[in-house]
């Protein structure tokens, strides 16, 4: 066997050109951004300032935990240290953890306050995710989501008989692909949650950032096996089809809205050169910035996979979503302004949206839970790296890293207990989730 030695050209690296233009056009328009503000006064100084104090003794705690879960780098369904860690750490605090519970065994509930039925004011769920990615670790930061979200439990928790109502805590795996949020809620795992937060770690610290819907789609091609050589005439090529299907597909990219996203893999492709391929399978992530243009992209993949058919001679399968579909995000305006308040009063800046471009969008499985009730899923600054990639999961390890969990922490706790004592606030965020749409059918949106 003969083997070269492949020589990489120096022109093969992607040019930042075009990410430094987005960074520039970031700093201009935050440069004539104002500071956001609030109307509501949220909880009483007396009672933020107990939460501050423990928030601030519980920095350690935050840090350890965030280090634990980076180097674990557990995938999704499979972060049993990772929960385990958490749980461990509640646990050693007085805390009464439920883990494994509503069909997943990563699964992590714990709560405090007073609950509605014994006249408390209602109940906000803080909601964490702790899943890695295969083979670069916490390149999306999760462990710093479920530190912070853990650490802004904890400082509540020490005001447990002081708070009006209730907090849960509701750690979910396998947001990577899985849609744990999504199996969790069909089984009860949010229910009686009537307002929910968390954080995501990112580039900037932006309240309001656009994540799309998301759907997954495996399209299978079946041909006729046949010799390669000897008689490929009498084969029907499922390899052919699957080539064909994704150069359609990069085809129709130029025609989509621009803020749709179609990206693809082949799962398989053959077995030996010389048989003609009976099987190919293809696997496509589609997403969009709103429910109906999703359903409207998803129509158009269908229509692509049957002309492939018939052009290929082949039959095709197309299975929709084996995880849950996730929907846009929708943020709640009057609960952001209340954590742009906390996180300025620790020395950051969130920006309102808008101002980061709104092209650098991914999907999180958090949007089925935001169009169900009252959300915010700010985003944290952490430093100058790009989600899913091997210097996000550095960067995020790192000393910025543990400080965005603090102030995470501490932004998370405030707000929820803005949220518990605060009846105006409540009125208000219900009034802008009914404003933006209300409950959405999640189940029966592509049903």
């Amino acid at each position: 066997m003969t083997t070269t030695t492949a020589t990489t050209a120096a022109g093969s690296a992607p040019s930042r050109a075009y990410l430094d233009l987005l960074e520039a056009t970031t700093r201009r328009r935050a440069l004539a951004f104002e500071p956001l503000t609030s109307k509501h006064t949220g909880a009483p100084e007396a009672a933020a300032a107990a939460v501050r104090r423990a928030a601030a003794e519980g920095r350690d705690d935050v840090a350890t935990l965030a280090g634990v879960v980076h180097d674990l780098a557990e995938v999704a369904f499979e972060e049993h240290a990772s929960v385990a860690a958490i749980a461990d750490l509640l646990t050693r605090h007085g805390i009464e953890v439920e883990t494994g519970t509503h069909g997943l065994a990563t699964s992590l509930r714990a709560r405090v306050g007073l609950a509605p039925s014994d006249g408390g004011t209602g109940t906000i769920a803080i909601v964490a995710e702790y899943d890695a990615l295969p083979g670069i670790g916490h390149a999306c930061g999760h462990h710093l989501i479920a530190a912070s979200a853990t650490g802004a439990f904890l400082a509540l928790a020490a005001q447990a008989r002081d708070l009006p109502g209730e907090v849960v805590l509701l750690e979910t795996p396998a947001e990577e692909g899985g849609s744990g949020k999504e199996l969790l809620w069909r089984e009860g795992f949010f229910d009686g949650v009537d307002a929910a937060i968390m954080l995501h770690p990112f580039s900037y610290d932006v309240v309001d950032h656009p994540f799309l819907g998301r759907r997954q789609l495996v399209v299978t091609y079946r041909g006729v096996a046949a010799h390669a050589s000897a008689q490929p005439f009498m084969g029907r090529n499922a390899l052919d089809a699957a080539a064909l299907n994704y150069q359609a597909v990069g085809l129709l990219r130029q025609h989509l809205p621009p803020s749709d996203r179609v990206h693809g893999v082949v799962r398989e492709g053959g077995d030996r050169p010389s048989i003609v391929p009976e099987l190919a399978r293809l696997e496509y992530y589609v997403r969009s910035a709103h429910p109906e243009t999703l359903r409207d992209l998803s129509r158009r993949l269908e229509d692509v996979a049957h002309g492939v058919a018939l052009a290929t001679g082949t039959q095709v399968e197309l299975a929709w979503d084996p995880q849950p579909f996730t929907l846009p995000l929708r943020t709640n305006d009057p609960l952001a302004r209340r954590w742009a308040r906390h996180q300025q009063a620790v020395g950051r800046a969130p920006l309102a949206g808008g101002i980061v471009p709104e092209i650098l969008a991914g999907s999180t499985d958090f949007g089925n839970v935001s169009v169900r009730v009252p959300s915010i899923h700010p985003m944290i600054a952490v430093g100058d790296a790009a989600l899913h990639t091997r210097e996000f999961a550095a960067v995020s390890g790192s000393p910025s890293g543990v400080r965005a969990a603090h102030d995470g922490a501490m932004g998370l706790a405030l707000t929820a207990l803005d949220w518990l004592h605060d009846g105006e606030l409540r009125a208000a965020a219900v009034a802008d989730f009914e404003a933006a749409g209300g409950v959405v059918d999640v189940e029966g949106d592509f049903a």
